[in-house]
């Protein structure tokens, strides 16, 4: 999966302009948040935009394209979601690694030598269970999961 496709399967995820009081993000667009971005004008943030953020920020930070196909969206999708550490981290323990949130040669390494599908199933299951402890878990809780779900059947 390249870039343009992970993309676009996101936005399926991320939708437009909300502003929910129980969200820590605060006022969010195409999932970009004001807490992260506070200088971006979320709520007049264009489609185009947010698509240049999630390539430099969470696409290219999170070495997707370093990531075997399989594996690809779940890892960009998670970084989006809870960032780019985090979700290193969820590969990390999912391979077996030294958890430490940064994917270099020696996670790429381990990561090359186990089937893919197993790992991204091990990635989503470390994600779900992070992200029950969270405390905002019983607002947002039915959105997670059924996020991590449609990654796990491939939609």
């Amino acid at each position: 999966m390249e870039f343009d496709q992970a993309f676009e399967q996101l936005i399926g995820h991320e939708g437009g302009y909300v502003n929910d009081a129980r969200d820590p993000g605060g006022e969010t667009n195409w999932g970009v948040s004001k807490r992260s971005y506070p200088k971006v004008d979320i709520k007049a943030l264009t489609i185009d935009g947010a698509k240049a953020i999630y390539r430099r920020d969470f696409w290219d930070k999170c070495r997707a394209p370093d990531l075997p196909p399989a594996l690809r969206f779940d890892v960009f999708d998670g970084a989006v979601n809870s960032g780019v550490s985090q979700s290193v981290k969820w590969v990390q323990q999912a391979i077996g690694a030294t958890v430490d949130g940064v994917l270099g040669p020696l996670s790429l390494a381990a990561l090359s030598e186990l089937s893919p599908a197993a790992v991204a199933a091990r990635y989503n299951g470390h994600r779900l269970l992070f992200m029950t402890e969270l405390k905002t878990w019983s607002a947002f809780s039915g959105g997670w999961a059924k996020r991590i779900a449609h990654n796990l059947i491939g939609g």
